[in-house]
């Protein structure tokens, strides 16, 4: 009689290390690193100006996307155009300020070369004498523009990608819902307060901040008294849908727990007494409450220094009524110091030797593993 031998046990799986590693730290010091990335803001859509404060006709901006200087001006029937800011000429930057207003036309400082608001040639000394000159194909070179949430965004690849899919679905991504963001309506509201940060960090220092809340009990104890869930540790991105709490005595969400205004009107009721956090890689933070939203703009100017440009955006009746903002302006303002603070102590470390081959992140910041897979994938392809 023969008889089976008894089958080997197996060994159990090992558990999934507790802690995965982040990005060496030279991706975010070496100058060629960055270089690399500048290229990729320009391959994605990327979000420069407020619609808004292009009020008028003739309005412009200039604005820094990736290597290129672009240039935002509404034209004479109200529409957004963006060009590069390069005259066609012989090069030289069409216009040297960050923002001002032309009466009709965009001139060249140099050699007078003439463009009307919608990038057309037309005048230049002794233009009658070159009859064959196109105009419109001597015109200042288009950037394709979307409008979104009451911002402009531009993209200055050959083909850019699909902005449903890689704008508008990071915010359905993380909420789970199109609807959700929708009915802040954030494209009808005003612009209650402005704060420009010169941040000196690498960019991804701060993606990697707002992304995570493990540091909140820690460096956040106004934002941990009014989201007290935010002191264990978990960010509200952690979770898809989810939106943080407010504490039981706090009544809205300003430094101090006071009341702020009225609810957006629009919201679902499962919105009321929530905060709710989404990033639209490479550079924008959206934080939504509900009597206001806050949104961030990132403007990477070198591997060590980051502009941050911050808005509160209210109904246009509490701006109109110049009804004092100060308290929730001040809780925001109070984490994007404490954040950047952080952010720069951070930064010198990146060159130290004790972090050539990076750090780690706990389990409750793995998801910024997966903003790290995304940078190294769009790096390594080229693929935005």
């Amino acid at each position: 009689m023969t008889t089976t031998p008894a089958a080997r046990p197996t060994a159990a799986a090992p558990p999934a290390p507790s802690l995965i590693p982040t990005l060496p730290g030279r991706t975010y010091t070496d100058p060629d690193v960055f270089r690399q990335e500048q290229s990729l803001f320009e391959r994605l859509w990327f979000c420069a100006v407020r619609s808004a404060d292009l009020a008028r006709p003739g309005a412009f901006r200039t604005v820094r996307v990736g290597r290129e200087s672009v240039l935002i001006t509404r034209n004479r029937t109200g529409e957004l155009r963006a060009f590069l800011n390069v005259c066609r000429h012989r090069g030289a930057q069409l216009c040297t300020e960050e923002s001002g207003e032309v009466r009709r036309n965009l001139q060249c400082p140099y050699h007078a070369w003439t463009y009307d608001l919608d990038g057309r040639l037309v005048a230049a000394p002794n233009l009658q004498r070159m009859p064959d000159l196109d105009r419109t194909a001597r015109g200042l070179l288009t950037v394709p523009l979307r409008e979104w949430l009451g911002y402009a965004w531009v993209c200055l690849a050959d083909e850019p990608p699909s902005f449903e899919e890689t704008v508008i679905g990071a915010a359905v991504e993380r909420l789970g819902d199109a609807a959700a963001l929708d009915r802040y309506r954030t494209e009808t509201l005003a612009l209650g307060r402005r704060i420009s940060y010169d941040v000196r960090a690498n960019w991804k220092l701060i993606v990697e901040n707002f992304m995570e809340c493990y540091h909140c009990a820690t460096i956040h104890p106004e934002l941990t008294d009014v989201l007290p869930e935010f002191a264990d540790g978990l960010a509200a991105q952690y979770y898809v849908g989810h939106g943080a709490e407010f504490a039981a005595e706090a009544q809205g969400f300003t430094v101090d727990g006071s009341a702020g205004f009225g609810r957006l009107p629009g919201l679902d009721d499962s919105q009321d007494r929530r905060y709710y956090a989404v990033t639209v890689r490479p550079q924008v933070f959206l934080n939504l409450v509900p009597d206001h939203v806050i949104l961030h703009r990132m403007f990477p100017l070198a591997a060590d220094r980051t502009l941050v440009e911050c808005d509160w955006l209210y109904l246009p009746e509490v701006v109109d009524a110049g009804a004092d903002v100060a308290k929730s302006v001040e809780l925001f303002h109070r984490v994007n110091v404490q954040d950047f603070d952080a952010c720069e102590r951070t930064q010198p470390a990146m060159a130290s030797r004790a972090y050539r081959d990076g750090g780690v992140l706990v389990p409750s910041e793995h998801h910024i593993g997966g903003f790290h897979a995304w940078l190294t994938a769009r790096l390594a392809d080229g693929d935005g």
